[in-house]
C-alpha cells in the first residue's frame, strides 16, 4: 500500500493493516493501571516503523494516539516525488496532517534542502513555508537533522567551504 494511501485511512482501516500489540502500562497509575492491558504498540511492517503510547487509562484512546504517531512516523520518514498540496493550510490537530505533512517533507527534499525552491514548488511564499515548519517541531527537527546547512528568516547561508 503506497504511503499516500495509508495516511489517507481513518482509524478502523489502518488499525486492520497493523499489527496491535497489548501491555500493561507502567509509572503511576495504581491497581487500575497494573492489572489491565492499556498500553498499545502498532507497528507497521511494510515500512519498517512502530510507534507506541499509555498515556490514558483508556486503551481505546492510546490506540488512537498510538495510530497518529504512526502517521506522523510515516510522513517523518517515507519520500516520495513531490505533488501539490493537498491544501496550503493545515492544522497540527487535523485528520489530514500526516498526509499534509509528508508532502510538505517531499517539497523540501526535492528541493534538497532551500526552502527558496521549495516553496516554489509547495506554491507558497519562502516566509509562509518556514512558518509551517517551524510551528511542528517535528517538521523542524527532521530537516535540522536531514539538511543541517538549512538556514532560518534573518540569517546569512553558511559560506561555501
Amino acid at each position: 500500500m503506497e504511503r499516500d494511501e495509508i495516511l489517507s485511512l481513518d482509524d478502523a482501516a489502518l488499525s486492520r493493516i497493523v499489527k496491535l500489540e497489548f501491555a500493561r502500562g507502567s509509572g503511576n497509575g495504581g491497581q487500575k493501571r497494573n492489572k489491565t492491558s492499556t498500553a498499545v504498540r502498532v507497528v507497521l511492517d511494510e515500512y519498517g516503523i512502530a510507534a507506541t503510547d499509555c498515556s490514558e487509562r483508556s486503551q481505546h484512546r492510546n490506540r488512537a494516539a498510538a495510530l497518529r504517531k504512526l502517521r506522523l512516523l510515516l510522513a517523518l520518514h517515507e519520500r516520495r516525488p513531490p505533488q501539490p498540496p493537498p491544501r496550503v493550510r493545515c492544522a497540527v490537530d487535523s485528520p489530514d496532517y500526516p498526509l499534509f505533512a509528508a508532502r510538505l517533507l517531499d517539497a523540501v527534499a526535492a528541493a534538497e534542502g532551500d526552502y527558496r525552491k521549495a516553496a516554489a514548488i509547495w506554491g507558497v511564499s519562502p516566509s509562509s513555508l518556514l512558518k509551517t515548519l517551524e510551528r511542528d517541531p517535528a517538521l523542524w527537527e527532521w530537516l535540522n537533522r536531514n539538511y543541517p546547512r538549512f538556514f532560518v528568516r534573518g540569517e546569512t547561508p553558511p559560506a561555501e567551504a
